[in-house]
């Protein structure tokens, strides 16, 4: 199959797209609705990643860092990490310890610029 094999998509978001008071649902069973039409990508993997910081550096300082080094960041102790969906920036959110493994727990939500 193809990116939508030809057919034009609705833009859902248009003018011409109907007002969702109008489709007939209450708001219980157009949330379930919305969580059945989902469920054809629960299971497409996606890459997510944390960012603590970053550095910039040569390759000659590079070669020189070994066990114990420490790496500057470009960012603050307690400053929002960024989060990563496929490389692109979905969300801030804060490093937690969950019994002995790191987790990250989203503190904002970042809306698309399209």
């Amino acid at each position: 199959m193809g990116d939508n094999d030809g057919l034009p998509l609705p833009d859902l978001n248009g003018a011409d797209a109907p007002p969702l008071a109008d489709v007939g649902y209450n708001e219980e069973e157009q949330t379930s609705r919305v969580a059945a039409d989902l469920e054809a990508v629960f299971d497409v993997p996606v890459q997510v990643s944390a960012v603590l910081g970053r550095s910039k550096m040569d390759v000659g300082e590079l070669l020189k860092l070994g066990p114990g080094a420490v790496l500057e960041l470009d960012r603050r102790v307690g400053e929002a990490i960024d989060i990563y969906v496929n490389n692109r920036l979905v969300a801030r959110g804060e490093v937690v310890l969950v019994e002995d493994k790191l987790g990250v727990t989203m503190t904002e939500i970042i809306k698309a610029d399209n």
